[in-house]
């Protein structure tokens, strides 16, 4: 089930989405659109908490089966505290990742399977986003930007993966853009960020229109 005004952001490392998200933010306020912004994993106490757990950069004995599981968690405490009373209450959610960041990285890169993937998150398949909106970066590219996280101290245990992992996430986008065509917008996240904005605001503005009009 897909629900109405659950709008969702992918791309790989560094592609993006947190500074779209904030700029819709500031565009929707603007607006008067009643709205909320929030990610996956985190969100809420709970699921902030089993991120911290998932992006510890010690945590490298972490299997993937566990680091599969933890995200499953994580989304469904944040589904039932935060994402579904939003949709109840008519808002907009801006929300940065969701199920499709599983079958990419774990059910692809990680090589679990989609169908395994799919199986762990399934309490989670009766509230899928409406809109997915996926930030397109070449994983060289992506690197680059990653190089400045670095000179933070700033990258977590997924930044600091190698460039096979990151092209394998690629690919794994690549295939769930096949599995819900429908939904899946792609943007090309190569181009200035100001080019890439105005392409997502216009992808929005559109699905805002088209839902008002249901």
């Amino acid at each position: 089930m897909r629900m109405k005004g659950f709008i969702t952001f992918e791309g790989g490392e560094c592609s993006g989405k947190t500074t779209i998200i904030k700029e819709l933010a500031k565009e929707f306020e603007k607006k008067g659109i009643d709205f909320i912004t929030t990610r996956e994993p985190g969100g809420i106490k709970i699921s902030e908490e089993i991120r911290n757990i998932i992006l510890d950069v010690n945590n490298t004995m972490m299997a993937p089966e566990v680091e599969a599981l933890l995200y499953a968690a994580s989304r469904m405490q944040h589904l039932k505290e935060r994402v579904i009373p939003a949709v109840n209450e008519g808002k907009i959610i801006l929300c940065d990742r969701y199920l499709d960041s599983s079958l990419a990285y774990q059910g692809y890169a990680r090589g679990l399977g989609m169908d395994a993937v799919l199986k762990a998150n399934s309490f989670a398949l009766d509230y899928l986003p409406d809109l997915t909106i996926y930030i397109d970066v070449e994983p060289k590219v992506a690197l680059k930007r990653m190089e400045n996280l670095d000179r933070l101290g700033k990258k977590d245990r997924l930044d600091s993966e190698g460039i096979k992992f990151h092209e394998m996430v690629y690919k794994g986008y690549q295939e769930v853009i096949k599995m819900y065509p429908d939904r899946i917008m792609v943007v090309d996240g190569n181009q200035s960020l100001s080019d890439v904005i105005y392409d997502v605001k216009k992808i929005i503005n559109d699905y805002l229109e088209g839902m008002n009009g249901r």
